[in-house]
């Protein structure tokens, strides 16, 4: 990923714009947020927060909100939210919930009032921090003011069928397989260096940011190899990367690829609630911050999946641009069903042994 002004994902990228009020968290927020030139300043009340937002211009909108909230300052920090999305030039800022103690009652209410997120403890500033990245470039470099929506932003919600058969499916596969987890953890440990499983920052429905699992297929640090590699990509100058016969690869992780055995750790993504069985891939921080534009950020307004429509129809094949593998997860996001699933499921057990080494 190139290194631009406009690319808050870029390696050197750690500046910020933040207003916040914070007593426990104080040290948190200004260790995480405010080295390497970051703008943080500290609101001694939600009052204040509000007269200062009120006072930005139209110039000054890339500002972002950390409040910390308390049991007993919940209402305050209702009104706070409701006073800033009465106007049309504050409606729009990332403003994130930092809670002291866990409320689902006050979780559900945050985020039916458009708070851009809700953290509950015991949560991980660095994971805030993510999120406050992608936020900020999802809602701030992305977004034509003029053009700012009236409707509320929408959330996705796995719906309570998909959520009983994901788990169902999932936690019946994990029974039956654990001798198989087992027997694949051994051979990798014997085949290279490394830790058995690899978890990697993904982005999945509603710009989330989660831990997603596989074994190990790859040489250890293979992350730190991708930008020497980037001339070799299969969908070119893209938001996707993937190389046929991948340096990186090692003998076993090949076998483990092109029989999709490595993706069985994501079971434990479906139990957790951050992905289902079947939805939309979840994307790396660098190809999502691309899928950013009204047209393709509705693949992020559906669920996260294991496998989906583009696996059974264009995976490993070279003629696939990326315009189609969009166009795939945004037509599962706006017609997905239990049918539809199972048919993708049946349908994925001959796409796992792929012909090509992708």
């Amino acid at each position: 990923m190139e290194n631009t002004d406009t690319s808050i994902f870029s390696a050197n990228q750690s500046r910020f714009n933040i207003i916040y009020y914070a007593n426990e968290y104080e040290n948190d927020i200004t260790e995480t947020f405010g080295l390497n030139g970051g703008n943080l300043r500290k609101a001694n009340s939600y009052a204040e927060i509000f007269e200062v937002v009120n006072k930005l211009t139209v110039y000054e909108l890339d500002v972002s909100i950390l409040l910390e909230v308390t049991p007993t300052a919940t209402n305050d920090a209702f009104n706070l939210v409701e006073q800033l999305k009465q106007n049309w030039l504050s409606r729009n800022i990332v403003i994130i919930f930092l809670l002291t103690e866990k409320d689902a009652s006050v979780t559900k209410k945050a985020f039916d009032l458009r708070v851009s997120d809700c953290y509950s403890p015991d949560f991980v500033f660095s994971d805030v921090k993510l999120r406050l990245q992608f936020l900020y470039t999802y809602k701030i470099l992305h977004s034509k003011l003029k053009n700012l929506p009236n409707e509320p932003l929408e959330q996705y919600k796995i719906p309570l069928s998909k959520r009983i058969f994901d788990l169902t499916l999932s936690i019946t596969a994990l029974v039956f397989l654990s001798p198989l987890f087992l027997i694949v953890a051994i051979l990798i440990k014997l085949d290279s260096k490394g830790s058995v499983f690899y978890a990697s920052k993904r982005v999945g429905s509603g710009y989330q940011i989660f831990d997603f699992y596989k074994f190990r297929s790859m040489r250890a640090n293979a992350d730190k190899e991708i930008e020497n590699l980037k001339k070799d990509n299969q969908y070119g100058d893209s938001a996707f990367f993937k190389i046929q016969n991948d340096p990186r690869v090692t003998k076993l992780g090949s076998f483990l690829r092109n029989s999709s055995l490595d993706e069985l750790p994501q079971l434990f993504n479906v139990l957790l609630g951050n992905m289902s069985i079947v939805g939309n891939r979840p994307l790396p921080l660098y190809e999502a911050e691309q899928l950013t534009t009204d047209e393709w950020s509705t693949r992020f307004l559906g669920p996260a999946g294991i496998t989906g429509l583009w696996q059974i129809t264009k995976r490993g094949k070279k003629d696939m641009s990326d315009r189609e593998r969009k166009k795939f997860d945004n037509f599962y996001t706006k017609n997905f069903t239990i049918w539809l699933d199972l048919k993708i499921i049946f349908m994925t057990i001959p796409a796992l042994f792929q012909k090509e080494k992708v």
